[in-house]
């Protein structure tokens, strides 16, 4: 894969997930650091914002081994989420987005802000099929209740029955 998540026209959308493992002590709970990133890796990485970040806290008191945040920033081309538990310095971080971005430089900023030691990295390709034209995808519809289940597929070609 390359530095880039520049991919064909043919995909809908990129997702990066990023887990980041033993962040440098404190940041899983500040509150003003996390919106912070939120704010501006969507210029730094040249995305538009919909809306301001949302950020909120978890209850630790109720959930302790969820103690940290929660927030997101919607964008005009989807969303970027973070997730921080303070308990083992641990962030996850999702940027989904329907255009290309850079994934080197997202990661770069996320180490920046946040120190992790160990940072575990996904890219996804979504929406494979959304610009096909001559599209073989389809919809299956499972009846229950019979011995052997009813199973009707629905395509742009005459519906099939099968018993």
């Amino acid at each position: 894969m390359s530095q880039s998540a520049a991919g064909s026209s043919q995909v809908f959308g990129f997702q990066l997930l990023l887990d980041l493992y033993g962040c440098k002590k404190g940041v899983c709970d500040d509150l003003t650091l996390c919106y912070q990133f939120l704010d501006e890796i969507v210029g730094y990485l040249g995305m538009e914002k919909q809306a301001p970040p949302n950020i909120f806290r978890s209850d630790e008191v109720k959930f302790p081994d969820k103690a940290g945040l929660s927030g997101w920033v919607p964008l005009i081309e989807s969303s970027i989420v973070i997730h921080t538990l303070s308990p083992k310095d641990f962030i996850t971080i999702d940027i989904y987005c329907c255009r290309s971005f850079e994934i080197e430089k997202a990661k770069e900023f996320c180490a920046k802000f946040f120190a992790p030691q160990k940072m575990d990295t996904q890219y996804i390709e979504r929406g494979l099929n959304y610009y096909k034209e001559d599209s073989t995808y389809h919809t299956m519809t499972v009846k229950k209740g019979k011995k052997h289940p009813e199973v009707s597929i629905d395509k742009k070609e005459p519906q099939l029955a099968l018993k």
